[in-house]
């Protein structure tokens, strides 16, 4: 049995903020093989997701907030032996699919260890952390789940709707990524880890998101009406509304005092934004396959 700390530090239950990626790779995949499914969504969120995120806990050491965990306890040298386990079970598992999904699960692997890793630390570049957490945990999951699910060639992305799709998840995630680093500007710097939100400042990371995600959202109604039909972007949009509600609510609270740009309030965006996302792509993997 593995410690309470290193369990902890897996963050399972984060794995719930990047389930739309998932589902939107679903909801596009027609005929897919439900083994295969239940295969990509076993591995992605409970073993690649949480090795990446343990091995970055690991490097971090963080000792204030950090997403998923409101006050986590020291790290252990398990819990990086653990993290490098889930990854290779991940990589074993992947490749009962195809060899090309499991190269896909070890390149996503080794840029998160990228990410944190003091060799390389790619953290404390703020632009260049920002678009590579926003790449692959976007487009490039994106295209990692629907080869997986689908057992497709990795020639596949080239399709329109995909391609498409998939830059739209990444834009989606360079709007909120700087978000979830809002409460986290001290820590960061403690570490010499200069992020995208700190550059931006707490007001200047709201405009930044919400630009993004206007931007974002322009996108994805005008992708469903070309390539599905205006019910999927008319529902799209009401799915969205009590997220833009909050988020308006808390700019509020914010631009009067900085200090509400904490932990629960950046956790509550992303519970949000996560159950309305996996609400939608949901009802739309189970149209496109009942249908």
């Amino acid at each position: 049995m593995i410690s309470r700390s290193t369990a902890l530090h897996l963050r399972v239950p984060f794995s719930f903020f990047l389930l739309p990626i998932f589902l939107f790779a679903l909801s596009v995949s027609m005929g897919a093989d439900w083994v295969n499914i239940l295969i990509v969504f076993f591995v992605l969120h409970f073993l690649l997701y949480p090795a990446s995120n343990g091995y970055n806990s690991y490097f971090d050491k963080d000792e204030d907030s950090i997403g998923g965990l409101e006050h986590p306890p020291p790290v252990s040298k398990e819990l990086y032996y653990v993290s490098l386990a889930l990854d290779m079970v991940a990589i074993i598992l992947g490749s009962l699919i195809s060899l090309s999904f499991a190269v896909m699960l070890l390149v996503y692997g080794l840029v998160s260890k990228a990410y944190s890793h003091p060799g390389i630390r790619l953290k404390k570049y703020p632009f260049l952390s920002w678009w590579v957490a926003g790449f692959f945990q976007g487009f490039f999951t994106f295209w990692m789940a629907y080869v997986g699910i689908n057992n497709a060639k990795v020639s596949a992305i080239a399709e329109a709707p995909l391609w498409i799709g998939a830059l739209l998840t990444s834009m989606m995630l360079w709007g909120s990524y700087p978000m979830t680093q809002i409460y986290q500007h001290e820590e960061d710097l403690k570490r010499g880890d200069y992020s995208l939100s700190y550059k931006l400042g707490i007001r200047g990371t709201f405009y930044f998101t919400a630009i993004m995600f206007t931007v974002a959202g322009i996108g994805f109604v005008w992708y469903y009406q070309q390539f599905f039909t205006w019910q999927y972007a008319t529902a799209f949009i009401v799915c969205l509304l009590p997220v833009l509600f909050y988020f308006g609510q808390w700019y509020r609270r914010v631009y009067a005092d900085e200090q509400e740009a904490n932990y629960r309030s950046t956790m509550r965006l992303n519970f949000l934004s996560g159950l309305c996302l996996n609400i939608f792509f949901l009802l739309t993997a189970l149209w496109n396959v009942y249908a």
